[in-house]
């Protein structure tokens, strides 16, 4: 009998990730991430799934962001009642990251009911803190480099990714073949992470393409770093940086420690981490310490130089401080999260900058920010962005061009197929032609919800 990929979200796009295995009447999801961005590709995320989520065996988690996470607890609502495999890293990340998406969730529905700016009377959230808090019950952890039995006759191995802490690429071997998704690739060399892995073999591979366009500046990060923060605060303006609590954080923090420790950044120059979730997640970071390469003298650094702020009102507080400063707040894409409220106060201000770390998926706020808006809404209400813009894409935690081939040169021999996943459309088709012109290998573009067979 052969197996059958049915591409559920991730095609066509960098959100929503969601690909379902069956074979032999089981069915295993891998990822199961919320779509973001675009109204119309958020709208996916309130339609029902074409199979019902309790007769899903099983869910494979390939990292913990909210694109490949983020739609668990609705499964879980809906009905899913099996176990949920990932890494270690991955399960402690999720707990702080899927309860904060119910929870902001909850806020943006109570926001809006109050506001009366949504179309819809109640607003709704998609789900609950409390409903994520419940999906947590059924994450297993599984160790890398190891072959794991799922529930249901199908084997996994995980294999280091390199995006973020626990990131995996996983390989499942069911009904005699075997299917790798790459989940997101992270960079070689990264100061943080592990250098990501490739499998030796795969009948079929699910390739992410989210940078498969463009290659990323080369220039030291530090550098930019120390030119942009130097030349704001000396003109008395704060930085504003929208980061991902995840990873991305951790990263700034840790090149902003550096800066100071070299004197290139005023030692007693605020850094301010105004993110909840972002102060957990670099504790977790201190917990795993085999799977991430900071030193705890590393941590400790980073530590010292940044003063954490926890409450909101803590945070109001910060907003209203005239004082030069660094503020790196959540979230990534400034679709959410409490960076809204400073941007909504910065923003305006020519004096002040906004510092983009990563990949910004279209229709989101960031994306709007860094393609030059003169202005984006916030809270129901445009606000102008007069402060200047800038993105840092060697700050990415996603591979570039050169790196996604690299990475695929790492398989030993050529899969039968290679579906190019998320990505917008140009990034896929980029990638999938260098890969036909490179390696002469078979790459097709899904579509959403489109099913292939794979024997």
């Amino acid at each position: 009998m052969t197996l059958k990929l049915t591409f559920l979200g991730g095609a066509g796009t960098v959100t929503g990730s969601k690909y379902l295995l069956e074979h032999d009447g089981r069915r295993i999801l891998v990822d199961c991430g919320l779509f973001q961005g675009y109204k119309a590709l958020r709208l996916r995320n309130w339609d029902a799934l074409p199979v019902a989520p309790g007769s899903i065996d099983a869910v494979v988690i390939t990292h913990a962001h909210l694109d490949h996470t983020g739609y668990l607890p609705l499964l879980v609502k809906n009905g899913f009642h099996g176990p949920i495999f990932c890494t270690h890293g991955t399960k402690d990340l999720c707990g702080i990251l899927l309860p904060d998406s119910g929870h902001l969730q909850e806020q943006d529905a109570a926001f809006a009911n109050r506001h009366g700016f949504s179309k819809h009377h109640p607003a709704l959230p998609l789900y609950t803190e409390d409903d994520a808090r419940r999906a947590l019950g059924f994450l297993r952890p599984l160790v890398f480099d190891q072959v794991h039995d799922l529930s249901c006759g199908a084997k996994a191995r995980f294999f280091h990714a390199g995006h973020i802490l626990g990131a995996a690429t996983i390989a499942v071997e069911w009904g005699g073949v075997i299917t790798t998704f790459s989940g997101d690739i992270g960079r070689y060399d990264d100061p943080l992470m592990p250098n990501p892995q490739t499998p030796d073999h795969t009948d079929y591979l699910l390739m992410e393409s989210t940078y498969g366009d463009r290659s990323h500046d080369r220039n030291d990060p530090e550098d930019i770093l120390a030119d942009i923060i130097g030349k704001t605060v000396h003109r008395g303006g704060t930085v504003i940086v929208p980061a991902f609590a995840v990873g991305r954080a951790q990263m700034l923090l840790y090149h902003i420690a550096r800066l100071k420790a070299a004197g290139r950044l005023p030692k007693l120059l605020p850094v301010f981490l105004d993110s909840p979730m972002a102060i957990d997640a670099t504790e977790i970071f201190q917990r795993h310490a085999g799977d991430q390469k900071l030193s705890p003298a590393d941590l400790q650094q980073i530590g010292r130089d940044v003063r954490y702020v926890h409450t909101g009102e803590e945070s109001k507080s910060l907003t209203a401080n005239p004082i030069a400063k660094v503020i790196i707040s959540a979230s990534g894409m400034a679709t959410g999260g409490r960076v809204l409220h400073h941007l909504e106060h910065y923003a305006p201000n020519p004096k002040n900058a906004i510092l983009f770390t990563g990949f910004q998926a279209g229709g989101t706020r960031g994306a709007s920010m860094v393609a030059g808006a003169e202005s984006v809404k916030m809270h129901g209400t445009y606000i102008s962005v007069r402060a200047s813009v800038h993105n840092l894409s060697m700050l990415s935690a996603h591979a570039d061009k050169d790196e996604l081939l690299r990475w695929a040169g790492g398989f030993t021999t050529a899969p039968k197929t290679v579906f190019i996943v998320h990505g917008e459309p140009a990034g896929s088709d980029a990638l999938r032609h260098a890969l036909g012109e490179q390696r002469h290998w078979k790459c097709l573009v899904p579509e959403h919800r489109q099913t292939v067979e794979l024997s």
